[in-house]
C-alpha cells in the first residue's frame, strides 16, 4: 500500500482523494501522537493545536474537519485563519502549541490541498512520526465528553505577532525602495504586503485578490510573467513573488531578469558571511543547486554542504551540525535563526535589506553567481531501480571527465514513477545538451 504522507504532508484533490472523513482521521491520529491528550491528564491541562489554511474554496470544509477531530480528540483549538505556512509554523512554538496543522497545496492549482502537521516548536515531523500518524489511522479510540473535550477558538490576530516576528529580525529599513510583490492569490495576500510597507517600502500588490480559486493561477513563484510586466512598467526597483502558502520566494530585478533561489542564498549568504553571521561559514544546499552558485560560494571563502532534493533535508542537516542558512534553487530558503521552515516574506525582507543597506541594485548583487547551463531530461518507462547499473555508472565517469570543473552530472531515478531524471550542466548550453543526450540514451538502453 502506497505511503499516505508525501514529501510535504499529505495532498490530493479536495474532496476526491483528500476527504473530510480523511480529513478528520488524520487529526485523530494526529492528536494521539503528537498531542498525547492522555500524557496531559497528570499537568491538569488539555493539549493546544493551532490551524490555519491557504484560501483555497475546500480549506473551509477541510479546515472544520480538522478541527472537528481534535477537538473530538480533547484538545483546545486555536483557528488561526488565512495565514503562510511558516506563519503557522512560528505561531506554534510562540504560543506554546503542542502541534500545528497547515491546510494547502503550496504551489498546486486550486482543486488541490494538503494537510500538513507541525510538531511543537514549528517544525516539520520526521519520517517516523509521519508513520506512526499513519499506522495509527482508524484505530478504535475512547474519546472524551463533557468537560474533557477540547474547546475551540478564533485567533486571527495572531498575524500580527507573525509580521512583528518577520520585522525584528532585520537590520536594515527599506525606506527609498519601491517593490512589486505578487501575492498568488494565496495565503499571503494581507501580511505580506503589510509587513513590507511597515518596513518602509512602497509597495504595489498584485495577486492579492484571492477567492477560494484563483490560487497559483497566473501569479506567484511558479508564474512570473506578470510580476516581471508591473516591475518592468512600474519602473519599480525590484519584485518579489511567493507561493500559494508563501514558503517560497523568487525575485525580479528591475529588468525583469528573474532571481531564483541560488541566487537569493548566494546574496544572503554573501551578506551574512561579510557581517560574521553565517553559522561555519557554511551555506547548505542540495544537489539540484547550480554548479555556478557552489563556484561562487567557494570565490567567497563559503563551504556548500549538500543534502537530497527537498527543504526537509536541507533543514535536518542545518539542525544536526549547527548551520543557520540552506534551501532551494526554488526558492524554500531557511534561516534557523528567525524560523523553522523555509519562510517566503522573511527570505524577501532580508534580501530588500540587503539591496537597501548596500545601496546596490538586485541586479548587481546577483551578478556574485553566473548560473550554468543546465539540461534536465527525464527518461520515461525505465526501471528507476537500475540508476546505478555498471553501464550507467561508466557513462557517467566519462562525461564528468570530459566536463572537467566547469559541470557535473546528476542522475535521479524518480521516488513514485518509472522514470529517471538526467541532468547536466556544462559551460555551455550546447555542451550540456551533449552529454545529457548521451546519457538519456544509456539510460534507455541499460535501464529497461
Amino acid at each position: 500500500m502506497a505511503r499516505l504522507f508525501g514529501t510535504d504532508g499529505v495532498r490530493g484533490v479536495a474532496g476526491r482523494d483528500l476527504t473530510a472523513e480523511l480529513a478528520m482521521d488524520l487529526s485523530v491520529a494526529a492528536a494521539h501522537v503528537l498531542g498525547d491528550a492522555g500524557a496531559f491528564a497528570a499537568t491538569g491541562r488539555r493539549p493546544v493545536a493551532v490551524v490555519g489554511r491557504d484560501p483555497r474554496a475546500s480549506g473551509e470544509f477541510l479546515e472544520a474537519a480538522v478541527v472537528a477531530g481534535l477537538a473530538a480528540s480533547g484538545v483546545d483549538v486555536l483557528r488561526l485563519g488565512v495565514l503562510p505556512t511558516p506563519a503557522v509554523a512560528h505561531l506554534t512554538a510562540a504560543l506554546g502549541a503542542d502541534l500545528g496543522v497547515m491546510l494547502s497545496a503550496s504551489h498546486n492549482p486550486a482543486p488541490d490541498n494538503g494537510i500538513k502537521f507541525l510538531a511543537r516548536g514549528g517544525f516539520k515531523l520526521s519520517d517516523a512520526v509521519e508513520d506512526e500518524i499513519e499506522r495509527r489511522l482508524g484505530e478504535e479510540w475512547t474519546f472524551p465528553v463533557g468537560s474533557a473535550v477540547g474547546r475551540v477558538r478564533d485567533a486571527y490576530g495572531e498575524a500580527d505577532r507573525y509580521i512583528s516576528h518577520v520585522l525584528t529580525t532585520m537590520n536594515a529599513a527599506l525606506d527609498g525602495l519601491s517593490i512589486v510583490v505578487d501575492c498568488a492569490h494565496g495565503a499571503a495576500h494581507m501580511v505580506a504586503p503589510e509587513a513590507l510597507v511597515r518596513a518602509g517600502a512602497r509597495v504595489e500588490a498584485i495577486g492579492a485578490r484571492p477567492d477560494g480559486l484563483n490560487i497559483n493561477a497566473g501569479h506567484g513563484s511558479t508564474h512570473l510573467d506578470k510580476l516581471q510586466q508591473v516591475v518592468i512598467s512600474r519602473g519599480a526597483d525590484l519584485g518579489v513573488a511567493y507561493d500559494g502558502d508563501a514558503d517560497r520566494c523568487l525575485a525580479v530585478d528591475h529588468t525583469g531578469t528573474v532571481i531564483d533561489g541560488d541566487r537569493i542564498m548566494a546574496i544572503l549568504a554573501g551578506a551574512m558571511h561579510g557581517e560574521g553571521l553565517l553559522s561555519k561559514d557554511t551555506v547548505v544546499a542540495t544537489v539540484m543547486s547550480n554548479l555556478g552558485f557552489k563556484l561562487a560560494m567557494r570565490d567567497a571563502g563559503i563551504t556548500v554542504v549538500e543534502t537530497a532534493v527537498g527543504d526537509r533535508y536541507v533543514l535536518e542537516r542545518m539542525k544536526s551540525e549547527g548551520y543557520n542558512l540552506g534551501g532551494e534553487q526554488s526558492g524554500h530558503v531557511i534561516m534557523l535563526d528567525h524560523a523553522t521552515t523555509g519562510d517566503g516574506l522573511l527570505t524577501s525582507l532580508h534580501l530588500l535589506g540587503v539591496v537597501a543597506k548596500s545601496g546596490v541594485p538586485l541586479k548587481e548583487l546577483a551578478s556574485v553567481m553566473t548560473p550554468l547551463p543546465q539540461i534536465l531530461i527525464n527518461v520515461k518507462g525505465v526501471d528507476r531501480g537500475k540508476a546505478s547499473v555498471p553501464e550507467l555508472i561508466a557513462a557517467v565517469v566519462e562525461a564528468e571527465a570530459e566536463l572537467g570543473e566547469t559541470g557535473r552530472v546528476l542522475i535521479r531515478p524518480s521516488g513514485t514513477e518509472p522514470m529517471i531524471r538526467v541532468m547536466v550542466e556544462a559551460a555551455s548550453e550546447e555542451h550540456a545538451t551533449q552529454v545529457a543526450g548521451r546519457l538519456a540514451d544509456v539510460v534507455r538502453t541499460a535501464c529497461v
